[in-house]
C-alpha cells in the first residue's frame, strides 16, 4: 500500500534551500520507504547508499572519491550514524559547490549525531522529522480503533491482525532496546532500559518524576535524566514543558511525559487488544497520549505545544502557543459526554486564549458546550481546526 507522507512538499521546498538533507525518526519509521519513493519520482541522477550494507560501508571507505566520482548526482546516505566521521567530508564537498541539493541523509537521531553534524554542516543542513503514521496521512479508509491500540509504525498499522501487529511491536521494543539504542551511544544495561520505559509508560500523561524513577531503578536522577535524553533524541518519548510566560511561581515546573507511539505505549504496559485498553484505568491518559501525538504532527511550524497547570488546581492538558501567546486551550477527554472542569474555565480565563476545545473520539462531534467552548470530535479538530 503507497501512502504519501506528509514530509514530501518540505522535501521539495528544502531542496531549494539546504545542500543537505537530513530525514532523522525512530526506527521503521518509514525513512527508507519514503526517501525511495521520493527520488524515484522527483531526482534524475542520484545515488543510493545504506550504510548497513556492508559493500556499500565500504564503498565510503574512501568518501572523498567516491563523492567527486558522483559529483552531478545527489547522494542519499541511509543508516548515516554508521559513519559519523563523513560530516566534515561532506561539508568539504558542498562548499566546492553549493548548488542545489547535493546530499539527503537518513539516520535514527542520537545526541552525538545531532551534535556532529550540526556543529559541522551549520547553514547548509536542513532537519526534518519523520515519525510514526499520522491521522492525515492514513486519512482515507479511517479506522480510529487500529490506530489508536497499534499505533502509527508502518509495519503495525498495516498489520493485517492485532496479532501480528503485537508481535511486531514486541521485537520492536526488544531489538531497539539490545540493538540499536546500543549502536546510537547508549551504555546501559537493556534490562534497566527496559524497566524505565516500561515506567515511562505507565507515567504517560502524567508530570514526570525523576526522584521515583531513580528510587526504583536503583540509580542517580542524573542516570535517569542522561537515559530520558537519550530517549528522547532517539524519539521514542518526549517531554511537555509547562507554559511559563509571566506566571513562573504559580505553575508546576515539571514536564510531563509521553511516547512518540500509542502501539509502543500499550506493549509495554501490557494490553493486548482494544477491549483490553477500554477496561484500562490508563486509557484515558492513552487517549491523551495518542490525541497530542497526532496535534504534534500536523500544527503549524509557528506555533509550540505545552501544557498548563497550577498549584491552585488550574489545568489545561494542551496549549498551543504562537510567539509567547496563548492560543489555543484543549482538553482531551475520552468520553461521550465530556463535562468542563472548573480548573478548565479558571485556565482559560487566565490566559486569555482565542479558542477553547475538548477533543473527544466521537467522530464528527462539533457542537458548543458554552460561549467559550467547544466540543468536538479528534476528525473535526484535525481536519477544520488545525489549520
Amino acid at each position: 500500500m503507497l501512502i504519501k507522507r506528509d514530509i514530501e512538499n518540505k522535501v521539495k521546498k528544502y531542496r531549494e534551500i539546504f545542500p543537505v538533507i537530513a530525514i532523522l525518526g525512530p526506527r521503521q519509521c518509514g525513512k527508507t520507504t519514503f526517501t525511495k519513493q521520493y527520488i524515484e519520482k522527483n531526482l534524475k541522477s542520484y545515488s543510493y547508499l545504506d550504510l548497513e550494507k556492508p559493500a556499500d560501508y565500504n564503498k565510503l571507505d574512501n568518501p572523498q572519491l567516491y563523492f567527486t566520482d558522483n559529483k552531478d548526482k545527489c547522494i542519499i546516505i541511509d543508516e548515516i550514524q554508521h559513519k559519523p566521521e563523513l560530516f566534515s567530508v561532506i561539508r568539504s564537498i558542498i562548499d566546492e559547490n553549493k548548488n542545489g541539493c547535493r546530499f539527503i541523509i537518513l539516520g535514527s537521531a542520537s545526541p552525538d549525531l545531532i551534535k556532529q553534524s550540526s556543529e559541522t554542516l551549520a547553514g547548509r543542513i536542513g532537519y526534518i522529522e519523520l515519525g510514526p503514521f499520522s491521522y492525515k496521512e492514513i486519512e482515507k479508509n479511517y479506522d480510529l480503533k487500529k490506530h489508536f491500540f497499534s499505533g502509527g509504525f508502518p509495519p503495525a498499522y498495516l498489520s493485517k491482525s492485532i496479532e501480528t501487529s503485537n508481535i511486531w511491536l514486541d521485537n520492536f521494543i526488544k531489538t531497539y532496546i539490545e540493538r540499536d539504542l546500543p549502536m546510537l551511544g547508549l551504555k546501559a544495561n537493556p534490562f534497566l532500559v527496559r524497566k524505565l520505559w516500561e515506567m515511562l509508560s505507565w507515567q504517560a500523561g502524567n508530570l514526570l518524576n525523576y526522584n521515583a524513577l531513580s528510587g526504583s531503578l536503583g540509580v542517580s536522577n542524573n542516570t535517569v535524566i542522561n537515559y530520558i535524553d537519550f530517549l528522547e533524541n532517539s524519539y521514542i518519548v518526549y517531554r511537555l514543558q509547562p507554559y511559563s510566560y509571566n506566571i513562573k511561581k504559580r505553575i508546576v515546573k515539571s514536564p510531563k511525559i509521553f511516547l512518540s507511539d500509542t502501539g509502543l505505549l500499550h506493549r509495554l504496559l501490557r494490553i493486548s487488544d482494544y477491549e483490553q485498553l477500554l477496561g484500562n484505568p490508563l486509557v484515558g491518559n492513552s487517549w491523551e497520549n495518542f490525541i497530542i501525538n497526532q496535534i504534534k504532527h500536523q500544527k503549524p511550524s509557528d506555533y509550540d505545544l505545552c501544557f498548563y497547570r497550577t498549584h491552585a488546581g488550574a489545568e489545561l492538558d494542551l496549549l498551543l502557543v504562537k510567539g509567547l501567546k496563548p492560543k489555543i486551550a484543549i482538553e482531551i477527554k475520552f468520553s461521550e459526554k465530556p463535562k468542563v472542569s472548573k480548573g478548565f474555565i479558571s485556565s482559560i480565563e487566565t490566559l486569555n486564549t482565542d479558542k477553547n476545545f475538548i477533543i473527544t473520539p466521537l467522530e464528527k462531534e462539533n457542537y458548543k458546550l458554552n460561549k467559550d467552548v467547544i466540543v468536538c470530535g479528534y476528525d473535526v479538530f484535525l481536519k477544520e481546526y488545525l489549520k
